[in-house]
């Protein structure tokens, strides 16, 4: 019953074809297993990634230098 959603899509689209739909059928569960095996991951990257990106910019905005290039060549 989970995977019947992408089932259904993936069927109505390989029938578009002419075909029987139960390749696309397979094709969707499959997709859609896929898609929520890994949209767990992208979500924590991209978390991840807009925290690192606040925090860096919150430091430029304090400091006056980017943490990761080190301070400016006039100051050293």
């Amino acid at each position: 019953m989970a995977n019947l959603f992408g089932a259904l899509i993936g069927a109505a689209i390989d029938r578009e074809d002419g075909d029987s739909g139960i390749k696309g059928a397979i094709i969707g569960t499959v997709a859609e297993t896929a898609i929520r095996a890994i949209a767990p991951v992208v979500a924590t990257w991209a978390l991840g990634w807009a925290v690192q990106y606040g925090v860096r910019k919150g430091w430029q905005a304090i400091v006056g230098e980017d943490p990761a290039r080190g301070p400016r060549p006039s100051e050293t």
